[in-house]
Parts: structure tokens; sequence; C-alpha cells
């Protein structure tokens, strides 16, 4: 992992996965694969990198990610309850990944509400731990424009994983 990447807390967080022997998986929604992309855009990340989807409509969420139409009729497809069950969703399809990040927002231009502004994006993070699963959910808003909006958001995103795990 000696390439630099646009994305530096890819590689940070490749190097954690790797010395761990964890395999990350990733859901997406507002970013639309970059988050995928940017972590497999680091040499060697097969190693731990698992899968990503890219689940932008509903019916997506519901059918590959197993987020509940309930879940989606409540709180909406930009919720932090709704990227808790994407995170989670992805552990439950997949057997080799121990870590799970999603992200679903309104990237922009249009979209925005008063109570959910067009840069909201929710992130959310799963770890299986033992037999059962931990999860986060963190909102945040960011300025610009539509590819700032997301760029922002991935990086965000790998930040937060390298925090999340480093630790542990």
């Amino acid at each position: 992992m000696n390439r630099s990447s646009a994305f530096p807390d890819a590689t940070a967080l490749g190097r954690l996965l790797l010395d761990r022997g964890w395999m990350v998986a990733c859901a997406e929604s507002c970013t639309g694969g970059l988050l995928s992309a940017a972590l497999t855009d680091i040499p060697g990340s097969s190693q731990w990198f698992e899968r990503g989807f890219v689940t932008y409509s509903n019916a997506a969420k519901i059918e590959q990610l197993q987020v509940g139409v309930d879940t989606l009729e409540r709180f909406g497809a930009v919720s932090e309850e709704t990227a808790m069950e994407m995170a989670s969703g992805v552990l439950a399809v997949t057997e080799e990944a121990n870590f799970a990040i999603s992200t679903t927002g309104i990237a922009g231009p249009d979209g925005g509400t008063p109570g959910k502004p067009v840069g909201m994006v929710c992130f959310g993070f799963a770890h299986r731990v033992g037999d059962g699963l931990t999860t986060r959910a963190i909102t945040r808003i960011f300025e610009g424009d539509r590819q700032e909006v997301r760029a922002a958001a991935v990086a965000f995103a790998l930040r937060m994983s390298v925090e999340l795990i480093e630790p542990n």
C-alpha cells in the first residue's frame, strides 16, 4: 500500500483492516460507488475489501440490504435508522466482511427539505462482535456542489472508519 490515494484515510483504513485480518464491505446510496472506488484504488485492496453495493433506490435497499419497509416509511431513505440498517444488512448478506460502512444522503443540487437539507448525509457503521453486531450512525451536513458533497462524504466515512477501528 505505497501508492497514495486521493483519500489518504483509505490507505490508513486498509492498513488497519489488514493488520486485524478484517474485510470491509460498503453500502452506498448518495456516494454512488465513490467510497468503494476510493478503497479499491489502493493496490492490494483485495486483501481487505470484500464487496460494495450501490443501492440508490428504496427497492434496492430493501431487496439487497434487508432495510425494512417500515424504516423507510417512518424515517425516510436519508436517516440514521436507514443508514444503520444498510450497514447491518451488508453484514447479514455476506459472511466474509467484518466491518461495514453505509452512506445515504442528499447530494443536491435539488431534493432538500427544511428538515433534510442538501448536503445532509447519514452514515452507518457496523462491526461483527462475536455472534452479534455493533452499529453506529452519524449525520453530517456538507457544503458545496454535488461533487463536493459526495467527496466530503467519502472522506468523512473513511476518517470515521479509521477512528472507530483504531482503538479496538
